[in-house]
């Protein structure tokens, strides 16, 4: 962040002297305006969900809204999910350049030798139910790592942060995998370091003691490259979650933890288990038409899911790389012609040719295709946030280690009271 030698200049009203604002420029993006100084002058901004507000300056994630931009570390994510994979990704994240031969594979065998979970965690998963829903369960099983792994939580240790970070990337994956199998009554299936990342989940998730199972190689490049469109998404609702909770000092297993439960909510992870929803209300090709006009109803309760983005006022990048992920995948499982997909493709022509559409840019966003490739893989819709949170945990341990090894302040947002003014006490009996 620099300064812009630019300033903005505030009247308020009786206030007499105008109030000089600082500007300032990060690499891309608009310039900011720096409001700090308005509490000296007893104000402050008022900015529901924070939508004119940065909260923090990082060198992590860029996104350009408007022009359907998405760069990690300057890399444009189109580039990265063609000729990279997930984990030299979180590598980027955590070390702020791409690694060489040698970092990659030291990083990797890193990873892989911190996959297993401690023995003691099988008899914690023991203490929910059955029928718990998975994001319940890594909640609270996320968040006790740090009583299972307390040798490295100072935050102000460089050290202990980077064996953390190393740890949540690597044990999320067997988490998730074990929180299915508990649901289905299945033995833990220990992590293979004979298999890269994505398709040691695959085989987490999927073998049995019983029989030898081989992750499907074209699966297991669809299950990486899902990860990692999610890896990071700059300053959304539960990476700010996670920055909030750390700005307390917690331990980052806690502030994961934290992370995990505002990923959760349907607003912002369960958008793709949302369109899967809406696939099946539809039923069938015939009725598209039909819905879509319930769409087009401002007095109809009926939404498209999957279209249009909170950030993104154009294409979503990551949609079109899930759009070619989808075709693989169906393809090689021999379900290209399957009636969910043929109405996801006709959803996504009308919105792209719709002018109703055009004009309010709902582009199909990531979400559309991600949720029909997991349920083509077999991935149960409870469990497609918990991939959503496995593979956003780079994101968020990097925007949590970001801030802790700067200059930072606790967190505390200010509020516009429109309760009571100050009322005396009235006794029951004169009530």
């Amino acid at each position: 962040m620099t300064d812009t030698n630019k300033t903005a200049s505030l009247t308020v009203p009786g206030i007499a002297e105008p109030i000089e604002l600082a500007m300032h420029s990060g690499t891309l993006g608009p310039d900011v305006i720096d409001v700090s100084k308005l509490v000296g002058k007893g104000l402050f901004t008022y900015d529901p969900g924070f939508v004119s507000t940065a909260a923090c300056d990082s060198d992590l994630t860029y996104i350009d809204g408007d022009n359907g931009v998405l760069l990690h570390g300057g890399y444009p994510i189109e580039q990265l999910a063609e000729h990279s994979n997930y984990l030299e990704l979180c590598y980027l994240l955590l070390n702020g350049e791409l690694p060489t031969k040698q970092q990659a594979e030291e990083f990797e065998t890193t990873i892989t030798n911190h996959t297993m979970v401690h023995e003691q965690l099988a008899q914690f998963f023991r203490g929910f139910r059955r029928d718990a829903h998975p994001m319940a369960i890594m909640c609270g099983v996320v968040g006790a790592l740090s009583a299972f792994y307390h040798d490295s939580l100072d935050i102000d240790e460089e050290h202990h942060r980077s064996v953390t970070a190393h740890r949540l990337i690597a044990k999320m994956p067997t988490l998730a995998a074990m929180s299915y199998k508990y649901s289905q009554g299945q033995p833990f299936m220990y992590p293979r370091n004979d298999l890269g990342y994505a398709a040691n989940f695959l085989y987490m998730m999927f073998g049995t003691p019983c029989e030898n199972y081989e992750p499907n190689p074209i699966i297991a490049k669809a299950m990486d490259r899902i990860f990692l469109l999610h890896a990071d998404h700059e300053q959304n609702a539960s990476t700010s979650t996670v920055r909030l909770a750390g700005s307390t000092g917690a331990n980052p297993f806690a502030c994961v933890a934290a992370g995990i439960a505002a990923l959760w909510g349907p607003s912002h992870g369960g958008a793709n288990e949302a369109v899967l929803n809406m696939l099946a209300e539809i039923g069938d090709e015939s009725r598209i038409d039909e819905y879509v006009a319930k769409a087009k109803d401002k007095d109809d309760p009926f939404r498209l899911m999957g279209f249009g983005h909170r950030v993104y006022k154009n294409y979503d990048p990551r949609a079109k790389v899930m759009q070619q992920t989808c075709h693989e995948v169906l393809s090689e499982l021999g379900v290209e012609d399957s009636p969910t997909l043929k109405m996801a493709q006709r959803l996504e022509q009308i919105a792209l040719e719709d002018p109703y559409f055009v004009e309010r840019k709902l582009y199909p966003n990531v979400d559309f295709y991600s949720g029909i490739i997991l349920k083509a893989i077999g991935i149960p819709e409870e469990l497609f946030t918990v991939i959503f949170a496995t593979g956003r945990t780079p994101g968020w341990i990097a925007q949590w280690n970001e801030m802790i090894s700067g200059s930072y302040k606790i967190g505390r947002p200010r509020q516009l009271y429109r309760g009571p003014a100050k009322r005396d006490y009235t006794p029951m009996a004169k009530r």
